[in-house]
């Protein structure tokens, strides 16, 4: 017995929007949201955490499920700058965050006695007391940088041989987009950037090369069985055609991130929202300048192609 269900849909089949045709409108938003970001970074910066900045980092369990609000409050009230709570793995073991104080080492051993010695007996045990130096959260960050852009480099090559350069290009530049724009919206919003801020980043990386692909793919698809159709038509049709499956993937991870935003601690939410940017960013740069970028770089679809 058929129950006669239909599947979900956010747009019709059968739609015909000239995406192309807003395409100088996009360009130019694009454009001022690349330099906006640009100069927030430049003249802001970012809110880089303990992970970047060097701090002090303490591993402890307690006698039961810890109460984070407590050692939160206890801990931040030591004057000691930045600090984070946070569970880490079990609801007992907690994991606390401290910036990088002034001083030599003796100036960060005296800041983990005196967490301590506040805490008291409400730990049952500290698994693990250590600090990190200013040097080895600049490594990181050159590292953290190193590995986006071998990242890109990876997705050029791997998109290029996929399917031909124009492709790699496009497919880059919508990348960078959606980089520049989350690192602006790191800067704007200055929530804390950390590794999780790193991972988020090669999320979303991801997650738009992802839909780029899939739209890439209808573009081959009818640029090899309409020779003679001009480019124009073939990525408006193509765009066409994903255009329910981009906004119902687009729609569900965005609900997704809903739950961690509202209900989500401090880490978690944070990763959320600059989740939750990339996705929307993600999916308009594959709409808007990684198919946009075939027409502008001379992509011709009677020509020679790989795979043929």
């Amino acid at each position: 017995m058929k129950l006669g269900l239909r599947p979900l849909r956010l747009s019709r089949d059968d739609t015909h929007i000239n995406f192309l045709g807003g395409t100088i409108w996009a360009m130019f938003g694009s454009g001022l949201l690349i330099a906006l970001s640009l100069a927030i970074f430049l003249t802001q910066g970012l809110n880089f955490g303990i992970d970047f900045r060097g701090g002090i980092l303490i591993e402890l369990r307690t006698d039961g499920p810890a109460d984070l609000a407590n050692i939160r409050e206890i801990a931040g009230g030591l004057g000691l700058g930045d600090v984070q709570v946070q569970n880490f793995g079990r609801p007992e073991d907690v994991l606390i965050r401290i910036e990088h104080q002034v001083g030599d080492a003796q100036a960060q051993l005296a800041s983990i006695d005196l967490v301590q010695a506040a805490l008291g007996e409400r730990v049952l045990e500290y698994r693990r007391t250590e600090f990190v130096g200013p040097t080895v959260g600049a490594e990181l960050i050159r590292s953290a940088t190193m590995a986006v852009m071998l990242a890109i480099s990876a997705i050029l090559i791997y998109v290029w041989f996929r399917f031909e350069w124009q492709f790699g290009i496009g497919a880059v530049a919508a990348l960078l987009h959606d980089i520049i724009l989350t690192i602006g919206f790191f800067g704007l919003t200055q929530i804390e950037f950390n590794l999780a801020s790193i991972a988020a980043v090669f999320t979303i990386a991801g997650y738009s090369i992802n839909d780029t692909v899939v739209i890439y793919d209808r573009v081959r698809e009818r640029a090899r069985k309409y020779k003679a159709a001009a480019i124009t038509d073939i990525l408006n049709s193509a765009l066409n055609a994903t255009l329910s499956r981009t906004l119902l993937t687009s729609v569900t991870t965005l609900l997704a991130l809903a739950a961690p935003i509202i209900m989500g601690g401090p880490v978690i939410r944070d990763f959320a929202m600059a989740m939750a940017w990339g996705v929307i960013v993600g999916t308009y740069s594959s709409i808007y300048i990684a198919a946009p970028m075939l027409r502008a770089i001379g992509y011709v679809p009677g020509g020679t192609r790989r795979g043929k």
